[in-house]
């Protein structure tokens, strides 16, 4: 994944545009998690939400992959 997003004239690195799309769907899915209770089994939930956001920046990377 490598080039950049061109938005109006303003270049965006695309690793960027993957890590702001990430952000947002964890974002989404901990409101998700959270509504369903599925807090109440997670030991550690900073560690949970950091490890959900990079295991979704991993998927968003492959995914935009060429």
């Amino acid at each position: 994944m490598i080039g950049e997003y061109n938005i109006d004239g303003v270049f965006l690195s695309s690793v960027l545009v993957s890590a702001v799309a990430a952000l947002v769907a964890a974002f989404v899915l901990r409101r998700v998690l959270s509504w369903a209770g599925a807090y109440r089994f997670v030991w550690h939930p900073a560690l949970f939400d950091t490890a959900l956001f990079v295991i979704l920046w991993a998927a968003a990377v492959v995914l935009v992959r060429p």
